[in-house]
C-alpha cells in the first residue's frame, strides 16, 4: 500500500497574528482561515497536510527535526524575516532534504530590511511572494505539481 503525499505547513514568526497585521501588505485573513483553505485544497490534490507555527527559530528546528517532519514529502514554508538571517534554521531545512517551497504573502523584495539576503536562495525549488493569502494556496499547487514529477 502507497502512503500519501504529506506536506507540512510551517508559519514563522508574527504570522500569529495575521487578520491583525498590515491589511494592504497581508490582508484581512487569519492564519486559522488559511489553513482551513488550504487543507480544503490538499483534500482536491489528494495529499495530506500538516500545520505549524512559532515565533522561534528553534521551535520551528525541533519540528523539523521530529520524526513526523521527516516522513514527509515536502515542505511549504512561510518563514517571514527568518529568510534574512536564520542559518541555522536554513540547516535544518537543509538536514531535513525534502523540497522546499517558500512563500511569502507580501512582496519581499521591496520590504523589510536586508533585501538582499535570503538564506533559502540555493534551498527552495521555488518561491511565491506578493499574493497574499494567495501565495499559500499558489505555492502549495506548485510543490505538488513539483512531487509529482
Amino acid at each position: 500500500m502507497r502512503h500519501p503525499t504529506k506536506i507540512i505547513v510551517i508559519h514563522g514568526p508574527n504570522l500569529n497574528l495575521l487578520g491583525k497585521r498590515d491589511e494592504s501588505k497581508y490582508g484581512s485573513v487569519t492564519m486559522e482561515e488559511i489553513n482551513r483553505e488550504l487543507s480544503h485544497l490538499a483534500g482536491k490534490l489528494e495529499v495530506e497536510i500538516d500545520f505549524f507555527q512559532s515565533n522561534h527559530e528553534g521551535g520551528i528546528i525541533d519540528y523539523l527535526q521530529s520524526d513526523g517532519s521527516r516522513s514527509s514529502h515536502g515542505v511549504l514554508v512561510n518563514p517571514g524575516a527568518l529568510i534574512r538571517y536564520a542559518y541555522s534554521f536554513r540547516q535544518a531545512l537543509v538536514d531535513l532534504n525534502k523540497p522546499v517551497m517558500e512563500i511569502h504573502m507580501s512582496n519581499i523584495d521591496k520590504t523589510g530590511v536586508n533585501k538582499s539576503i535570503n538564506v533559502l536562495d540555493d534551498v527552495r525549488i521555488d518561491r511565491v511572494t506578493g499574493l497574499k493569502e494567495e501565495s499559500y494556496y499558489v505555492g502549495l499547487k506548485q510543490l505538488v505539481e513539483h512531487l509529482k514529477k
